[in-house]
């Protein structure tokens, strides 16, 4: 058996291909929209893909599912469980198959074992993987999707959360509960291959390692601990609680991949978009209100001066965040970026549905535009001492103070007085903002560290609040002795403390 997992650092997501090399085929698990990575995989060993599974209806990413079997003509594998509203729709008139907890998929040698193991979804399924043709009759792995992660499972929540389905969180919690008292009746030599890594909002602590074992997880996991060390009713209810508590605010994007997902990826044919060129004349003459610029640069170069309206990110998970909670599919994209970054940013964006990616700019055209007549924008900074005083002074002073923070760290501290929304949530809640702030004030957005409030900002001023950027945000609130609100009520003169270390967020 032959087993390569290719993994995206920027959305910590894992494809699996698996391969039985006697016969030269292979299957391939939860493919990305940009399935060129895992045809060109497939070539290099000499591997005819023959079918395409997936795990279950992904909230985070585009699938590449349909796209490769149309390209490979590969067999789709799906689940068949969770009932009408959780069927990959987009599968009906292609050669599928629905799958049933104990189906099973035979790529020569290797046999997948379709394992139902809902909570995180309805209809989710993990695989084991057994190498027959090595002489085994037990599984080596499981292909854990969205349900096991390393330290941690898969959250319950995010069809509330993210999508809405009203009181699914409990309910999914108490059905997670018992897939994984499923799980912990497999051996525990069984590896753990999940689909996510750290940085993935698909859980709320998510490993950095790539792999585990079924009986580290049963050692070491907290969640599974509580239904090892309380049996019984007692053990559900500390699991139920401990795994609904604290989850992030899921970003706005989540609620439209996991339509298109079921219903039907716009496919792309496995090509890239390719923005053209842009220099400074073209700028000049086609800059417009109607397009939406993604500003990769330096912080210090951004804030300085950008061009009108842009959206500012920074590579890695925080690119499709922000760029997904700020964008729309239909917007119009112009990439500022350097050459280096043009199609690591391509290939996120296209991940997660924006694909009309039109022109690029390299960093050092933007200087020559305004001989063009283009009018740059810029963003202040404020010291939190700065802040610090304003907010002292008799009457109310003409400022108000965003903490973008996610619910659980402004529950753990926060600046008295302070509104909360999570950086990610912003665009549904801007009706919310706008009747909270009234016309004149300034609006100070913090979040830890600095990097969060500043995407915030940029999107916060291109509908056209007036924005401070709080340079290192609540650590350094803290660190100068602002007043600090804590979980109980009370407000204390504090020096960062326990309220900054209750967050595992750095930015």
């Amino acid at each position: 058996m032959l087993v390569r997992q290719l993994y995206d650092e920027d959305l910590a997501h894992a494809c699996y291909v698996i391969a039985c090399p006697g016969i030269k085929q292979c299957a391939v698990i939860d493919p990305p929209r940009d399935i060129d990575r895992v045809m060109e995989l497939a070539k290099e060993h000499g591997l005819k893909i023959v079918a395409v599974l997936e795990t279950h209806i992904h909230a985070d990413f585009l699938s590449g599912a349909r796209d490769l079997a149309i390209k490979t003509g590969a067999t789709i594998y799906v689940s068949g469980l969770g009932g009408a509203d959780w069927q990959s729709k987009w599968a009906a008139g292609m050669d599928h198959q629905l799958l049933a907890d104990g189906d099973t998929i035979e790529v020569g040698g290797v046999v997948l074992v379709a394992v139902h193991s809902p909570g995180h979804t309805p209809e989710h399924l993990s695989y084991l993987v057994i190498d027959r043709a090595a002489g085994a009759d037990e599984p080596m792995a499981m292909i854990s999707g969205d349900f096991v992660f390393v330290g941690d499972l898969g959250r319950p929540d995010l069809l509330e959360a993210a999508v809405g389905v009203k009181g699914s969180a409990a309910a999914g919690a108490k059905v997670l509960a018992e897939s994984a008292k499923r799980f912990l009746q497999l051996p525990e030599f069984v590896q753990v291959w999940p689909a996510h890594g750290a940085g993935s909002a698909c859980g709320k602590a998510l490993g950095a390692v790539p792999q585990s074992t079924v009986g580290y997880e049963k050692r070491f996991s907290p969640l599974l601990q509580d239904l090892t060390r309380a049996p019984g009713e007692a053990g559900e209810r500390a699991f139920v609680a401990h795994v609904l508590e604290g989850q992030p605010e899921p970003p706005v994007y989540y609620a439209r991949m996991k339509a298109w997902n079921r219903d039907g990826v716009p496919p792309i044919g496995g090509k890239l978009p390719h923005p053209r060129t842009l220099r400074a004349e073209d700028i000049g003459r086609a800059f417009n209100d109607d397009i939406t610029v993604v500003d990769t640069r330096p912080w210090a170069d951004f804030s300085a001066a950008h061009l009108p309206g842009s959206i500012w990110a920074t590579m890695g998970i925080n690119l499709t965040l922000s760029a997904g909670s700020y964008v729309e599919p239909e917007e119009t994209i112009w990439l500022v970026c350097p050459s280096s970054q043009r199609e690591r940013i391509i290939r996120n964006f296209v991940r997660i549905g924006l694909d009309r990616i039109e022109g690029w700019v390299d960093p050092e055209e933007l200087a020559a535009c305004r001989d063009f007549g283009v009018k740059f924008e810029s963003i202040q900074d404020e010291d939190p001492a700065v802040l610090k005083s304003l907010l002292s002074h008799t009457p109310a002073p003409q400022t108000v103070v965003l903490d973008v923070r996610k619910a659980s760290e402004f529950a753990a501290g926060s600046i008295p007085g302070a509104i909360n929304v999570a950086h990610t949530r912003l665009l549904p809640r801007l009706d919310e903002l706008e009747s909270a702030i009234p016309e004149g004030k300034v609006v100070h957005v913090h979040c830890l560290g600095g990097t969060r409030s500043a995407m915030a900002c940029a999107f916060l001023k291109r509908e056209g609040f007036d924005v401070r950027n709080v340079t290192g945000g609540f650590k350094a609130w803290c660190a100068c002795g602002g007043e600090v609100t804590g979980a109980e009520g009370d407000v204390a003169s504090a020096v960062c403390g326990a309220s900054c270390a209750s967050s595992t967020s750095t930015a």
